[in-house]
Formats: structure tokens, C-alpha cells, sequence
């Protein structure tokens, strides 16, 4: 199924404390006790008129939960996930209301004939009859076809808005690419990089005192590797016979590694030396090391053409969140935003004051 619309089911322990959790998250119906009675709904902010009630408040709760990778598993493990979710659903909730709001404003609404190819498309997707997608829906949503509808036509009218005010005035042309490039260089250089070999002898440490003779052998050992070298032998066959590196087994070949990830002792050895240069023995932790430069590469900025589109979809990416955001501010500084708890205000007006990603599709 898809996952847009059925989702796992968080576990019933869970979800049960979810529901059920008095003490923080769920608020009481009230009813007169009368059969047959209304029952009121515990109201949290009216939008513009429009009522956020304390089941949708959970409602959404759930959802985020639901995109954990791990759905909390205790009463104290919940409730830490609850403090850490809230703020951004309240606001996201807040901004989805708004969205829809102004989308029936404008004038869209999801017509019959567009709800038909949703449900087609996941019929199909899903090779369900059209029994089976009701039963899917009632069993793992709890939701009618008209409940889907209406969820579906919220998408859409917030979808709609967003592309309409928002990512229709979003640009990005080749000319500021190219600036920002410039102005960025460092950020798509690619750094200096070696290739080194290395011929590794290492001190015998038994009993974790030092011990000169042990050291005083292996010194021997790597000088009278050097000496092979220098004397014409092929470094990589003094490798095979002489390191205890493990990168014997690679004929002492170790890269390509940036110049700035090695250590400074280490970087001064190598660039004193030439390309095919073999430097002198050094004492190392690990024993006496000799080294060979490979090769070596210059620091590089990536050609602009490689890094273009990365650089359209990073900018742009950027700009859309920042006129979304734009766009949401103007939409709360011109509703009429009336809460009924002022905990939950409180916790969603500090959220505003962070930056936050923007609401889901978006």
C-alpha cells in the first residue's frame, strides 16, 4: 500500500497510551450523558473560526510518530517524544489551516473527477477493488471515502497555494549560479590530495616497556630498507619483503588522502618531497616508517558546469523555504488566531521564533 496514505500502525501499547494518556495528551469529551447526545470536542485554537480541537491535536501527534524510526516503547519514552513533537505540530497544523483556508478562498477545491484518479491510482497501484480500498481505509486509518476526500482536498488546496504564491515566484537564473559559484569557490574546490607508499617496520612492545634493543632492530630494518630502495630496488618488492604495514599487501599504496586530514608531522615530510621521492626513516608510534610520494594533486575548483545544477537546486531550495515562510508569516499576522490553552501557545510561539522545516509536501 502506499505508505502517503497507510501507514504502519504504531504498536497498540503505544498507541493505546497515546490515546489514552490523561495525563499530558488526551482531553475529555464532554457529554450530557443523554443518548444520542453531541458530544463537544475540546477546543485548543480557532483560526479564522475554523477549530484545531484537542482529537486533531492528537491525531497529528500520532502521524509524527508514525515517521519515527522506532516508535517510543514506555509511558516515559512517549512522553519524550511528545514534548519533542509538539511545538512542530501545532505549528505545522496552524499552517496547513491557514493554507487550505486561503486555497478555498482562491477558489480550488478537488472536484469529483479528481478524487476518482486518486482512488484509481491507488486501486491500481494496489491491484484493490473498490470493496477492498474501503476496508483498507476503515481498517488501518479508521477513515471513510469521504474522510479520505476531505483529507485529500486539504493537500491539494495547501499544494495548490504553496505553487501558486510561492514556488511560481521562486527563481534561479545562470547568471546568479554563476555568481554564487564565485563567491563560494572554496565550498567546490576539491582539496590537495597524495598517494604515498610506505614500508613500515614496527617495534615489538612485549610486556608494554620499551625496550632499545627491539627498537635499535627495527631502526636497522628500515634503514637497510631504505638503503634497498635508494640502491635501485623496486619499492613496492622492499615492501613485500620488509613492511609490517598493512598496506603490504597493496605493495604499501595508501590514498589518494587530502593533504589536511594528515597529521602535521606527517604533512612537513611529504611536502618536502618530490613526486617518486622516497623521504628518510622516521620514528613514528607504531615503528620506523619511510615514505614514497606517489603522486600528488593541487588543490581544484570543480568546473562550474559539474556543480551548476547542484548549485540551482541548493539556492533555490533555499529561497523557496524563505518565501514559504514569508508567505506563511503574512497568512498568521493576517488571521485572527484565538487559543484556548495557554500552554500549547505559548510552546507554539516560542516555535516560531526558530527556524523549522517547512509543513509536509511542501
Amino acid at each position: 500500500m502506499p505508505r502517503s496514505l497507510f501507514r504502519a500502525a504504531i504498536p497498540l501499547l503505544v498507541l493505546g497510551v497515546v490515546l489514552s494518556g490523561a495525563a499530558t495528551a488526551a482531553a475529555q469529551a464532554l457529554t450530557s450523558g443523554i443518548p444520542g447526545a453531541v458530544v463537544f470536542q475540546r477546543i485548543l485554537v480557532k483560526i479564522n473560526g475554523d477549530l484545531i480541537t484537542q482529537t486533531d491535536l492528537e491525531e497529528a501527534q500520532i502521524n509524527a510518530l508514525r515517521t519515527r524510526p522506532m516508535p517510543p516503547q514506555t509511558d516515559a519514552e512517549l512522553q519524550m517524544a511528545l514534548q519533542a513533537i509538539t511545538p512542530d505540530v501545532l505549528v505545522n497544523a496552524v499552517d496547513q489551516m491557514l493554507l487550505v483556508q486561503r486555497g478555498r478562498d482562491m477558489g480550488y477545491s478537488l472536484d469529483d473527477e479528481q478524487f476518482e484518479e486518486i482512488l484509481d491510482g491507488i486501486k491500481q497501484e494496489n491491484d484493490m477493488t473498490d470493496e477492498e480500498l474501503v476496508v483498507a481505509l476503515r481498517q488501518e486509518q479508521g477513515m471513510s471515502l469521504a474522510e479520505l476526500r476531505a483529507v485529500m482536498e486539504e493537500q491539494m488546496l495547501a499544494g495548490q497555494v504553496q505553487q501558486d504564491q510561492v514556488l511560481r515566484r521562486v527563481s534561479m537564473t545562470d547568471v546568479e549560479a554563476r555568481e554564487y559559484y564565485e563567491s563560494n569557490l572554496g565550498q567546490y574546490t576539491q582539496p590537495a590530495t597524495v598517494m604515498l607508499r610506505e614500508i613500515l617496520v614496527t617495534v615489538s612492545a612485549e610486556g608494554g616497556a620499551f625496550n632499545v634493543a627491539r627498537d635499535n632492530l627495527a631502526r636497522s630494518r628500515a634503514e637497510s630498507a631504505l638503503a634497498r630502495v635508494r640502491g635501485g630496488e623496486p619499492f613496492e618488492a622492499v615492501v613485500g619483503e620488509l613492511s609490517d604495514g598493512v598496506s603490504r599487501a597493496n605493495g604499501g599504496l595508501i590514498g589518494p588522502i587530502a593533504l589536511g586530514d594528515l597529521a602535521q608531522e606527517v604533512r612537513a615530510r611529504i611536502e618536502a618531497l618530490e613526486v617518486g621521492e622516497v623521504g628518510e626513516v622516521a620514528r613514528t608510534p607504531a615503528g620506523y616508517q619511510i615514505l614514497k610520494l606517489e603522486s600528488s594533486n593541487a588543490a581544484a575548483p570543480t568546473p562550474f558546469d559539474e556543480v551548476r545544477e547542484e548549485i540551482v537546486n541548493s539556492v533555490f531550495n533555499e529561497r523557496r523555504l524563505e518565501a514559504l515562510e514569508r508567505y506563511l508569516t503574512t497568512l498568521r499576522n493576517e488571521a485572527i488566531i484565538e487559543w484556548h490553552d495557554d500552554g500549547l501557545q505559548a510552546l507554539y510561539e516560542e516555535r516560531l521564533t526558530r527556524p523549522r522545516t517547512p509543513p509536509p509536501g511542501f
